[in-house]
């Protein structure tokens, strides 16, 4: 979200300044760091150990480099730094699978368990296994002084668990607990980009000095706290959805950004260590699956039964602006809850519009005071945004400004404002955000509107001769609807790698989230917000994603046995797309009801995921298919699984075998003879389910909401006589041309009289 991209751009350049002249020989000999990927099975028989080779073959093109991590979990190989040309020359050499230049991540940033149902339903007491379950959380640390973090109510650490609590200058062995039973930092990548870390800037510790990692570790698993709030608003008692399961913490993102071989690393860590499951907040540029850091990782890690949540990313409401698409990872996408921060805008004319806002500080008088457009006091072109140093004080002065939403932190703007000597602040959604409301704690009186609002208020300013308003903050108000509703800030579909592969795979609350929060900032994260606090409300697919990550801990404590694709698969067949009026489910960005592009095969559901009565299940073999329908070569492959596999000569591989509890049906758009449309396309899905629940006869329904494609699902009954028996069928979708671009959607649904188990279908002509 725009807060953490504000300080984190802010705090970068400072550090690049800083370092500019740390290591004149590195910026001459322009290195950066490169994750070697290696092919184990041809280590020389000369070498005693892998180790050993992995430095002989380094020192083959450089006598000075060293390696930063060797990994064996997540890959075979090592990363270093080293010139472009020694990449090249490296990657020549045997043995060498692939030279990938490091990536940079970023961020994507207790109502919730209410408004999932986890507080009114027997069916999800906590499972006697619960504690077993082990959240690992990849961020940016974790602030262990959270009353989140209490352990009173958890006995001792599983036996299993082999992580530790690493020992920094602000962190201790007894930081962690029974609750917090691991916490490890990982900086060799950040810190050879941006020299040694400054550590009256940030803390060479799993210590958390942002904000975001303990937000969304507490809101995968923290403890029950009473009486939890931000300044009074979201009052109540906060807890993380799987609040007796067990967290780890992985320091990876730093002031200057997470760097792929930290990420790496504490992967390769995490599944030492023993967790259950693991949680990532971040993404970055989206890339073959084979090139993609986060993607390799997560399939080792899948590969030893552990669920990978990740975010589907920020770059809402943009199509096909998603990260995190491997079809191993857990992809969350955001919603709405029920729960707003209303404020009120009385305009000079009369009218009155409501906002949002976290706003505590001293109010405004009530008296109305004059009102400006930011971009009407404004000494540089882009003005309306209200940027650092843009507002005119001579005219500001004692005024309400309208600030167009963008560019900087929304909270910033109100500093620009209150800099400048204004007193107040109008946020105005523009065109890219809608009519998206998301509050924050201001330091000046402020009302956030949508796009609507902000262009009635505008029109007021620019045609009144002495336009003049008044704003109010309110409290907070539950039972808003309707809820949820896609955030407009959520990343979506189609797949941009793979659009057979339908992702986001669901949508979980993302936007308002009341959880744990650093001693080291205040809430709006800039440096001038010198207030402390406990817990904070901040939105993103950030949030969204713990939510899952806690979810499935609930479902791996209820079922140990299930695999990762199992739990995802109740997850998201469970799900729900409608409101119980049968309308879809809401777009905030357009108004207009949302598609599975947006919400994948829904808004979570916990009570059902945790009796989905089948699922579609998938091995490691099955995602190795997967790779050779993408025609990707045996090194490319090996990159991803460390297995020597070649695709078998004369077998008809198809991404739509892939056994997902979505459908994505890709359609090329062809012309035929003359001009006319093409012969119908026929395209055959195979998809097997497993039941997890008692006997019984499930019966197969299809939307048909598409007149342009014919459905046909083969078999249409499928009896289950005992637990864990399989069954598979095909659907054939027969299709006919449409116009490029055109998009549509069905159902496809087994029911038994108790169970539904659902599946999005998404068409897409191009």
């Amino acid at each position: 979200m725009e807060i953490y991209r504000f300080r984190h751009l802010t705090l970068v350049t400072l550090l690049f300044l800083r370092h500019a002249c740390v290591d004149a020989d590195k910026t001459n000999r322009q290195q950066k760091t490169y994750i070697v990927h290696m092919d184990k099975s041809l280590m020389p028989e000369s070498s005693n150990d892998h180790l050993q080779w992995y430095d002989s073959s380094l020192k083959l093109v450089s006598d000075s480099a060293s390696m930063l991590y060797t990994y064996n979990n997540v890959i075979h190989g090592y990363s270093a730094r080293l010139t472009s040309e020694e990449a090249r020359l490296l990657e020549e050499q045997p043995g060498i699978l692939s030279v990938q230049e490091e990536v940079r991540y970023e961020l994507h940033t207790t109502r919730s368990p209410e408004f999932l149902g986890l507080l009114k339903d027997a069916a999800v007491t906590e499972s006697n296994t619960m504690s077993e379950v082990i959240i690992g959380v990849l961020d940016t640390g974790v602030w262990p002084e959270s009353s989140s973090f209490d352990d009173r109510e958890l006995g001792p650490v599983p036996s299993g668990w082999k992580g530790e609590c690493e020992v920094g200058k602000t962190f201790y062995k007894s930081s962690c607990n029974r609750k917090l039973i691991g916490a490890r930092s990982f900086s060799q990548g950040y810190e050879e980009a941006f020299g040694p870390i400054d550590e009256t800037a940030e803390s060479n510790s799993p210590r958390d000095d942002d904000g975001h990692g303990t937000h969304t570790a507490t809101t995968a698993a923290g403890s029950a706290v009473v009486g939890a709030s931000l300044f009074g608003y979201a009052a109540g008692t906060a807890r993380g959805m799987a609040r007796h399961a067990r967290l780890a913490a992985y320091k990876v993102c730093w002031l200057g950004g997470c760097f792929s071989s930290d990420i790496l690393a504490a992967m390769e860590k995490a599944i030492e260590d023993g967790v259950n499951i693991l949680s990532l907040s971040l993404g970055g540029s989206v890339t073959d699956y084979f090139r993609d850091t986060v993607a390799i990782a997560s399939f080792a890690a899948t590969s030893r039964g552990i669920l990978v949540s990740c975010s589907a990313g920020n770059g809402g409401p943009s199509p096909g602006s998603l990260s995190n698409v491997a079809p191993w990872i857990t992809t969350v996408g955001a919603g709405t809850m029920d729960r707003q921060f209303p404020a009120y805008i009385s305009l000079g004319n009369g009218k009155k519009f409501p906002g949002s806002s976290l706003y505590s500080g001293k109010p405004l008088s009530g008296s109305f005071v004059p009102l400006v457009f930011a971009g009407n006091v404004s000494n540089t072109s882009n003005g309306n945004v209200c940027t650092t140093g843009s507002l005119i004080p001579e005219k500001v002065k004692g005024k309400i400004v309208i600030c167009d939403r963008g560019l900087n932190a929304r909270a910033q703007k109100g500093l620009v404002v209150k800099d400048a000597g204004g007193i107040g602040m109008i946020l105005a959604n523009t065109e890219s955000y809608g009519e998206e409301l998301v509050a924050d704690a201001h330091l000046i009186p402020t009302a956030a509107v949508g796009q609507a609002t902000g262009d009635i208020i505008k029109k007021y300013v620019f045609t009144e001769t002495n336009p003049t308003a008044t704003v109010a903050t309110g409290s907070t108000q539950l039972g808003v609807q309707p809820s949820p509703v896609i955030a407009s800030f959520s990343s979506r579909g189609p797949n941009p790698i793979t659009p057979d592969v339908l992702k986001p795979d669901l949508i979980a609350p993302g936007v308002n989230i009341l959880a744990g929060w650093t001693g080291k900032v205040g809430p709006t994260g800039l440096q001038e917000d010198s207030r402390h606090v406990d817990f904070n409300i901040v939105s993103g697919t950030s949030m969204s994603c713990p939510h899952a990550s806690g979810l499935a801990a609930l479902i791996k404590a209820a079922h140990p046995e299930w695999s990762p694709a199992a739990i995802r698969s109740a997850l998201m067949t469970t799900a729900y797309s409608t409101y119980k009026n049968g309308q879809g489910i809401q777009d905030l960005a357009t108004g207009l009801p949302s598609t599975p592009f947006d919400y994948g095969a829904g808004h979570v559901d916990p009570i059902s995921a945790l009796d989905p009565g089948l699922v579609y299940d998938a091995t490691i073999d099955n995602y190795i298919d997967f790779l050779c329908a993408l025609n990707y070569s045996a090194s490319m492959i090996k990159i991803i699984t460390k297995q020597d596999y070649s695709c078998k000569d004369g077998k008809e591989y198809s991404i739509g075998d892939l056994n997902y509890p979505s459908f994505s049906v890709p359609i090329q758009t062809a012309s035929g003879p003359g001009g006319g449309s093409s012969a119908p396309t026929v395209v055959k899905y195979t998809r097997t389910l497993t039941n997890v629940g008692n006997p019984a006869t499930y019966k197969v329904t299809v939307s048909r909401e598409t007149k342009a494609v014919k459905i046909l699902v083969e078999p249409e009954v499928l009896i289950f006589s005992k637990p864990n028996e399989k069954k598979s069928f095909t659907v054939t979708f027969t299709t006919s041309s449409m116009p490029s671009g055109t998009t549509s959607f069905d159902y496809l649904k087994w029911m038994d009289g108790k169970h539904t188990v659902g599946s999005p279908i998404a068409f897409s002509w191009s």
